[in-house]
């Protein structure tokens, strides 16, 4: 008898979203966290008036502390407090309080403010507005687990009656126990994948967990190919083992890691240098990159979605396709490119050692790709180009060298560009990028153009 509906927007929003969405049969209704653990029944078939279930702290607490008035009517939340009783467990709404909650939701949701917020902070805003009252708790009847590390104190037993593959699949590749595996928390969400952050007694490691519809998306074979070559080529230290077939992995975690910074001469040369490293390794995977082709796909997709609503599209679309024509004619062979080649996909450690990660849209392609993302992902100036090309060949780029990499910045720009529209299109916000990869296509594409011709060809 349990109606089941998924919030998509969690990952984007905080709780006040899941309300949102069952709104419309908020009645007399239990409110329901999924971190608590009830060691008595706390649900009853009628229950009198709204109210927030609470645990007493004797001493501080950095909790959410309810002080009252009469008939225990809540009167005033505070974070963080000292001997007081603070927010846990479940809440009931009764039909007045949904009624008036539900008025708050519709009028505020849209709001920018309101995206990160609790329901509960919601509540508080309004507080004068609602009846709720405390409902007391003894000690420990609610428990609540904000880690993977309080859940095995409660019951150290966990890990090991837990029917998991992805426990499962770390035992098998790092010969640990179950029972080591500690510190336990999610890392910042991609956008096609799942990561957490997990220690056994011989380090920090990173479990990938692919995201549903990633395997339309990324061919898992050449990623592990590029990986076990950066690997060898010691551009990406962090690599442990990936399952192509199911597309999870793990690697080393990088503690106190910084990222590249473009704009530091040294670190601008360091990228460079690793980027033709990899490009004269002669290593080959099955898979294929071409700015052109992406950019073209999204385009397509654009289109049967309906017109596309950007004044000087075609004019940008048009000069993609001469400009294509131009690099294709300049020859050379396909080398292995990451592809994804910019600042936040290099992790520097400590020591100053520098790994390249994040290989699942390495392909075989025009080895001025990485060159292209880079200079538009990071805005480099075109001294910093010219400086990161120097760096590149070890010497001053040829006329020649210039406008086919310059191309590529249009390219990789325009690509990119199509990308942010599809994206927005289906109702995600892109933000500045759209207009910074907008600005690159628009510029370099006529930049190298004019290169290109007026050299006669």
């Amino acid at each position: 008898g349990v109606k089941i509906v998924v919030n998509r927007a969690y990952a984007e929003r905080n709780n006040n979203s899941s309300l949102m969405l069952v709104r419309e049969i908020l009645g007399n209704t239990y409110i329901c966290s999924s971190d608590n653990y009830f060691e008595e029944n706390p649900f009853e078939s009628h229950v009198w008036k709204a109210y927030y279930s609470a645990e007493y702290s004797e001493g501080p607490t950095k909790e959410w502390c309810m002080q009252t008035k009469s008939h225990d009517r809540i009167s005033k939340v505070t974070i963080g407090g000292s001997d007081a009783w603070y927010m846990i467990g479940h809440a009931y709404f009764d039909r007045a309080f949904s009624e008036h909650f539900r008025e708050i939701l519709e009028a505020e949701y849209d709001l920018p403010q309101t995206r990160d917020k609790l329901w509960e902070n919601l509540y508080i805003e309004h507080l004068n507005e609602f009846d709720m009252t405390i409902r007391r708790y003894e000690n420990p009847i609610i428990h609540e687990f904000d880690s993977l590390d309080e859940l095995q104190e409660f019951d150290p037993l966990f890990l090991e009656n837990l029917d998991s593959e992805i426990f499962d699949n770390i035992v098998a590749v790092l010969g640990c126990e179950k029972s080591e595996i500690h510190d336990v928390y999610p890392l910042k969400q991609g956008i096609t994948n799942l990561s957490c952050h997990f220690a056994t007694n011989d380090g920090e490691w990173v479990y990938r967990h692919p995201g549903i519809g990633t395997e339309l998306l990324i061919d898992r074979n050449a990623e592990k190919a590029a990986l076990e070559t950066a690997a060898k080529l010691g551009l990406d230290d962090t690599f442990v083992f990936e399952n192509p077939r199911r597309g999870w992995k793990i690697s080393k975690f990088v503690v106190n890691c910084k990222n590249l910074d473009a704009h530091n001469g040294e670190q601008l040369d360091q990228a460079m240098r690793m980027a033709r490293k990899l490009h004269e390794s002669n290593a080959k995977v099955e898979r294929s990159f071409s700015f052109y082709d992406e950019g073209r796909n999204y385009e397509r997709s654009l289109l049967a979605r309906g017109p596309i609503s950007v004044n000087d599209w075609q004019e940008m679309s048009d000069q993609a396709a001469k400009l294509n024509e131009y690099l294709v004619a300049d020859g050379g062979e396909p080398v292995l490119c990451h592809n994804d080649f910019f600042g936040l996909n290099f992790l520097i450690d400590e020591d100053g050692n520098t790994s390249l990660i994040d290989w699942e849209y390495a392909g075989m392609g025009d080895y001025a790709n990485d060159f292209g993302t880079f200079c538009v992902c990071e805005q480099l100036s075109e001294d910093e180009m010219l400086r990161a090309l120097t760096s590149y060949f070890d010497r001053t780029p040829t006329d020649v060298e210039w406008r086919h990499n310059l191309g590529q910045v249009g390219m990789a720009g325009w690509c990119w560009y199509a990308w942010s529209l599809l994206k927005e299109s289906e109702g995600d916000n892109v933000g500045e990028w759209a207009y910074i990869y907008y600005r690159h296509a628009k510029t370099y594409l006529k930049k190298a153009l004019d290169l290109y011709e007026a050299a006669g060809k």
